[in-house]
């Protein structure tokens, strides 16, 4: 939800697809703000879905040191304030509609918060929602449901962000426009941020690297033994 001296818009809901059709001139947004980058997109009703019209995307780091100190910084706080004002700038310009801005593994895990909240919400009039890791899953099914071969009948759908992963694993139905079923879903707290300040910075040596593919493995190995992904992927069955 945006603040500012016109009238809020609502939230985006799982309605707005059916409502945007109605109305065809309208604008909608969407913005992802999480560990490592802010991501802002506009887009307008157009046949068979929605046509973007503006973007913005900018690396802010809001969950630097976060794995050591449990807080968000300053510095990554006022570097994403000042993205979430240009994010609030084009929301302006474009007289979006509705939209949906949510926030996820940085503003899940820190301690501050709803500090940071509060600061975003009295300084740049944007009303973030922190999201859960089975709906940020949700979101990324919905995102990537069109991209699907209807022919293949499991998919394994990987989102990397920066403080967090989540793997997907579904079950595809015949309609390309379908929902597929979700037989399971994982959060594994690994992320381009999180890796990075656990094993020591961007300089990898070759065992550095080993670790980092052993810890991967071993947390990957229970959600892969209750849902037998191996033995669909050896019979060519996924996606």
């Amino acid at each position: 939800m945006l603040r500012a001296d016109h009238e809020p818009a609502p939230a985006l809901g799982d309605t707005a697809f059916s409502e945007a059709a109605r109305q065809p001139q309208a604008n909608y947004a969407a913005l992802d703000l999480g560990t490592n980058n802010c991501r802002l997109l506009v887009a307008r009703p157009a046949r068979g879905g929605f046509r973007v019209i503006d973007a913005f995307s900018r690396i802010v780091r809001l969950g630097e040191g976060l794995s050591t100190t449990g807080g968000l910084s300053e510095a990554a706080m006022a570097r994403t304030i000042e993205a979430l004002r240009v994010c609030a700038g084009k929301l302006g310009q474009r007289k979006v509609m509705a939209g949906r801005y949510v926030a996820t593994e940085a503003c899940r895990r820190a301690e501050n918060c709803t500090e940071f909240l509060d600061r975003v919400r009295d300084e740049i009039g944007i009303e973030l929602e922190i999201i859960s890791t089975a709906e940020e899953a949700r979101l990324v099914v919905a995102g990537c449901a069109p991209l699907l071969h209807s022919r293949i009948p499991y998919a394994l759908v990987f989102d990397i962000g920066g403080g967090s992963t989540e793997i997907v694993w579904l079950r595809r139905h015949g309609s390309r426009y379908g929902v597929p079923e979700i037989l399971g879903s994982v959060s594994l707290p690994f992320g381009v941020v999180t890796f990075t300040e656990r094993f020591g910075g961007i300089e990898v040596s070759p065992a550095i690297y080993r670790a980092m593919v052993a810890e991967a493995e071993a947390a990957l190995q229970p959600f892969e033994r209750e849902h037998g992904i191996r033995r669909e992927v050896r019979a060519r069955q996924v996606q």
